[in-house]
């Protein structure tokens, strides 16, 4: 996205596709506050101040097999070295469904360990209907995390609330967070409920 007009257009498009608010805030890697504020103020209105968000595009990333390779050893690379100061293992690598996927599964790879799928809330979120009637789920097509050391990958950190529930779920699950990974942390933090993370980049706003 160049510019805030072709944000405003993207999202009223993947709207009328039929897609609800979080999976257009997945799509875009913007809050879900961004995606609903972008659908009312599609007309831009004098004195309407926008929320503080970024707008991330890796698509020449995701596009390339050979670029998603490169960047998930770079990840994975991170990844290990977490583990190794704290002294933990991974039997399993959790990809956080849509974009976080291909990468885990690269990670898993390297990692010698299995995958698994988790999709969280916000992929089901909308205004009309909330997250009362939605919880996230694993994938039963993919790795058992019960009782497992685990490791999540998504590609960007927004508000952190996706891997918070992630963490959470896996809690249930009586599994163990050892570490998350991910591309871009929009939040600029070192971790997520206790669970240290390794991001290849990271976004401090000075203002």
């Amino acid at each position: 996205m160049k510019n805030i007009d072709s944000l405003i257009e993207k999202a009223s498009e993947l709207k009328a596709e039929g897609l609800v608010e979080g999976q257009i805030a997945e799509e875009l890697n913007i809050s879900r506050e961004t995606v609903t504020w972008l659908l009312t103020h599609g007309e831009k209105k004098a004195g309407v101040q926008g929320p503080k968000d970024v707008s991330v595009d890796w698509s020449s990333i995701g596009k390339s097999s050979i670029r998603l390779r490169q960047v998930s050893l770079a990840l994975t690379d991170m990844i290990e070295e977490c583990l190794d100061c704290t002294d933990a293992g991974v039997e399993v690598v959790v990809g956080i469904a849509l974009s976080g996927v291909p990468l885990a599964s690269m990670v898993a790879e390297v990692l010698g360990a299995e995958l698994a799928v988790y999709t969280p809330t916000k992929q089901r979120w909308s205004t009309e209907k909330g997250e009362t009637e939605f919880r996230g789920i694993f994938s039963t097509n993919f790795s058992d995390v019960c009782d497992a050391e685990c490791v999540v990958v998504d590609d960007v950190i927004t508000s952190g609330r996706t891997l918070e529930e992630a963490v959470e779920e896996l809690n249930d699950h009586g599994a163990s967070t050892n570490a998350i990974g991910v591309l871009l942390d929009k939040k600029g933090i070192d971790e997520i409920v206790g669970v240290p993370v390794c991001s290849l980049l990271q976004i401090m706003r000075v203002n």
